[in-house]
């Protein structure tokens, strides 16, 4: 089996799923757009659960580094609402 490993710069997707609530895609937003200045509202994309309880964002963002990739993460984790990061 050969290990992949990511080539940096590059596109890297990025899926947040958390409680549906108020402000909610704004917090998870600026985290992202923390991590990566370029970050613009037309390369994020949200849907709504079937029953209305969880929504999913997702991002394309230019990721740099593993450092980086793993302060966002830490950071999107903080945010009380967020349940899963991928």
């Amino acid at each position: 089996m050969t290990e992949t490993s990511i080539v940096f710069p590059c596109d890297y997707p990025i899926k947040v799923v958390g409680d549906v609530r108020p402000n909610f895609h704004e917090e998870v937003f600026n985290v992202v757009a923390k991590h990566d200045p370029t970050m613009t509202s037309d390369r994020v994309s949200q849907k709504t659960s079937r029953k209305g309880n969880y929504v999913s964002i997702s991002f394309v963002m230019l990721a740099t580094g593993e450092s980086q990739l793993k302060s966002l993460f830490e950071d999107l984790k903080e945010i009380e609402s967020v349940r899963l990061v991928l």
